[in-house]
Formats: C-alpha cells, sequence, structure tokens
C-alpha cells in the first residue's frame, strides 16, 4: 500500500458482514470509499449494504482472490475470521490488523503470554489441556472460571466452578478442549480502552469506558467513566497502548479491564476490531471507532478523538422484540417513544431475524451532563423493559 489512501479513490475490504462491519461499511462510505464484504451469510448486515459482497467462506481460496483484486486494504470485523485467511490475503494486500496479531487475540493462552509480555497483570490462571493438568491445578485457582482456549465470546466456553469436582465436570463439559482455569477474583468495576494505531506507531484513544455485563453480554456502556479515578483512567489508557505496541498492532483495539475491590487494574481480554463498548462514539464524539479504523488501514491521519458529550449506551438484544405475556410472538418495540426521549440515538443492524441474546442494535444516549444521560436513559429502558439494575 502506497503512503495513503485518499479517500474517494480506492475500494476498501472487510472480512465478515455482522454488525460491525455494517458500521465500517458506512464510515469508509462517508468518505468515498468503495466497500467490499466477504461473508457466506446472503443476507449478512454489512453485506447488504456494501457495493460488493463477496458470498464465500473465509477460507474459500477463490473468494479470498477475489477480495484481494477488488480491495487496496482489507480489515476485519470479528476475531474469530481464520488468521491464516488474513495471511494468504496479506501476500498482495495491505491487512489491518495483520493475521498474527488477530491470532494472539483469539487464543487466550498466546493472549495472556502477550499480556505478560506487555508487562500489564492479568488474573493468576493455569493452562488445562491434559488430566495431568487438570490434577496440578493448584488450590489458589479455585473457585475459578474455566474457559475454552479459543472460539468464546459473549459469555460462550465458560463456567464458573468452586471445586475440583466441579472443574473436572466442566472440562468435560467444555469436551475437554484446551482451557485456561482463571482465578475468581473480587470485582468492583469493569473498564474498557478502545485504541486506533497506524502502520507508523502513532496511537490515538478514547476516554476509558465503564461497563456492565449481564449473563455474559454488555449491557450498558457509561463515558465519562463514573466510578474510575483518573490514576486508574491513566493506567488503563498506557496499559492499553503498550499491548497494542508491544504486537506492532495496526487497525482499531479494544482492551478490556477488571477493577479490583482492592483498587488494582486487571486486564481480562482484548478485541481486534471495534468494541460494542465503544458504539457510544458515533453519537458522543467527533469520530468514531469506525471512522479511526478507516484511518488506520487506510494511513489517513489520526486524530486525537474528542468526547463532545456525556454519553450512555444500551445494548439491544432480540429479547426487546418479544412480550413476556406472548412468548413467541414478535413484536416491534417502541421505538416512536423512545425516540421522543431528548438525545436518544438509535442504531439498528438489518438482522432479518430477533431471538433472545442476539444483539440487534443500540441506543446512544448524549446529554449537556452525566446525571440527565443516565435519566433519561432509564426512561428509555423502562420503555423498552430493559433491567435497570446499574
Amino acid at each position: 500500500m502506497k503512503a495513503s489512501l485518499l479517500p474517494g479513490e480506492a475500494s476498501l475490504g472487510v472480512m465478515g458482514g455482522g454488525q460491525l462491519g455494517r458500521m465500517f461499511v458506512h464510515a469508509a462510505q462517508s468518505l468515498g470509499f468503495r466497500t467490499v464484504v466477504l461473508d457466506p451469510d446472503a443476507d449478512s448486515p454489512a453485506g447488504l449494504v456494501a457495493h460488493q459482497h463477496i458470498r464465500s467462506d473465509y477460507l474459500d481460496v477463490a473468494g479470498l482472490t477475489l477480495l484481494a483484486q477488488q480491495c487496496a486494504a482489507i480489515t476485519t470485523e470479528f476475531e474469530n475470521v481464520p488468521a491464516q485467511a488474513l495471511e494468504r490475503l496479506a501476500q498482495t494486500r495491505f491487512v489491518a490488523p495483520a493475521g498474527a496479531a488477530v491470532a494472539i487475540c483469539q487464543d487466550r493462552v498466546a493472549e495472556k503470554a502477550h499480556f505478560a509480555a506487555s508487562a500489564v497483570a492479568c488474573a493468576p490462571y493455569a493452562v488445562i489441556v491434559s488430566e495431568a493438568d487438570l490434577l496440578a491445578v493448584g488450590d489458589d485457582l479455585l473457585p475459578g472460571i474455566l474457559k475454552t482456549a479459543t472460539l468464546g465470546y459473549d459469555g460462550k466456553g465458560q463456567v464458573r466452578v468452586r471445586s475440583r469436582a466441579e472443574l473436572a465436570a466442566a472440562w468435560s463439559e467444555l469436551k475437554q478442549v484446551r482451557c485456561v482455569l482463571e482465578q475468581m477474583l473480587p470485582l468492583a468495576l469493569e473498564i474498557s480502552v478502545i485504541s486506533a494505531r497506524n502502520a507508523q506507531g502513532e496511537i490515538v484513544q478514547f476516554p476509558v469506558q465503564q461497563n456492565l455485563h449481564i449473563d455474559g453480554i454488555l449491557a450498558v456502556t457509561q463515558v465519562p467513566a463514573p466510578g474510575v479515578s483518573a490514576a486508574l483512567q491513566e493506567q488503563a489508557l498506557a496499559s492499553a497502548a503498550r499491548i497494542a505496541a508491544s504486537m506492532n498492532y495496526v487497525g482499531v483495539l479494544c482492551v478490556e479491564f477488571f477493577i479490583l475491590q482492592d483498587g488494582r487494574l486487571i486486564v481480562n481480554e482484548m478485541a481486534p476490531r471495534p468494541h460494542n463498548s465503544g458504539h457510544y462514539t458515533m453519537n458522543a464524539c467527533d469520530l468514531s471507532q469506525f471512522d479511526l479504523q478507516v484511518r488506520a488501514m487506510t494511513g489517513l491521519p489520526l486524530v486525537q478523538p474528542r468526547l463532545h458529550s456525556p454519553t450512555l449506551m444500551l445494548n439491544l438484544l432480540g429479547d426487546l422484540w418479544f412480550s413476556p405475556a406472548e412468548p413467541g410472538v414478535e413484536r416491534t418495540p417502541a421505538w416512536d417513544q423512545v425516540l421522543a426521549l431528548p438525545g436518544t440515538h438509535l442504531h439498528l443492524y438489518g438482522k432479518t431475524s430477533a431471538r433472545p441474546g442476539r444483539k440487534m442494535g443500540h441506543l446512544n444516549i448524549t446529554a449537556a451532563s452525566a446525571e440527565q444521560a443516565e435519566s433519561v436513559a432509564r426512561q428509555a429502558a423502562a420503555l423498552l423493559g430493559l433491567a435497570m439494575d446499574w
């Protein structure tokens, strides 16, 4: 790739056709780039809005060849795109993030080793590959959380265990695949940092985001983070920057952290892409995480984003499309009432059907103050029937 790809003069590709790809496509198109999506689903949200949709498997040679022919630079929209597919594309095209970086994020064992190499603390853990590893687990790691080393997301592939008997049963439940057992720590808060880094090593970051997860799925994000000291925010931003730099990362990277009850900061995991917790940037910042994804992969200037409004983001799952009074009967949520509230910004992902737990959209609320944003968010949550235990 030349020094930079100027708006309107090139095509950009994205591996994956989900909602993150859709929002990337919109951001790229706003700058005049042509967009190409590779995804096997004929109804993929990103494929429906891109200039071109290559419907093929992520490892299909013909599909990858066509994507490389059509695009000057290529990115990915979810972490489970095969790293070898990105490496193949990189033989002829600029790919950001690189396959090697994505491979680290795809494997919890490699990820934790990378955190250690970046001098960022994570929870004590043990790798379990065999019965011998299971028997060798130290008592100090229980109670803990057993996680599959690969393919886990949104709480999937994770089992909480309190004893050795529960640990053995959980490993069997997870089909005895390679796993990581993490010590369960007393958590106070969950936060995340989204960074954008280019090929020259320049990095910009959004403010620290405070997150609430319900059943392993992100439910609420607040910015500015109301429960996090300035010192801890600076530590999180610096840690995320080191993690990105130490793997020569190019693109948008989200790093999730825990704040423990004793005040320590512990890294949890990272995602080599834009993240749910950064969706607020679409309305509360002068540049969104997707704008910076486009800039990082094209070599366009990375400008420090500015938070211009306090904000709160509500994740919208498919459960909202079903009334508890009429199970199985799909309905349309009361969007008209929600949009009557000041500062509400609705983003639906264009998915053809709703189902419980499926990410269907998000609602951003911006206001002149954090208190006003939270007040409106609670009104919106009540209208939608969302839990308000935050």
